[in-house]
């Protein structure tokens, strides 16, 4: 099991477009990800992955 995900692997998990995926955080329907410290890319762990799949009333 992944320790982190990244923006891609996170939306295709759930089904959605990057875009998307980006669109509904910055709208605040998603909370916003950890971020990398070295290369600022968002980081998705599993806890995170399990409440964006409730937002969505997806299992």
């Amino acid at each position: 099991m992944k320790k982190y995900y990244t923006a891609k692997e996170v939306a295709e998990i759930l089904g959605i477009s990057r875009q998307t995926l980006l669109r509904y955080e910055k709208k605040g329907i998603f909370p916003k990800p950890r971020r990398n410290l070295i290369n600022h890319w968002r980081e998705y762990t599993n806890a995170d992955l399990e409440k964006l799949k409730k937002i969505l009333g997806r299992r």
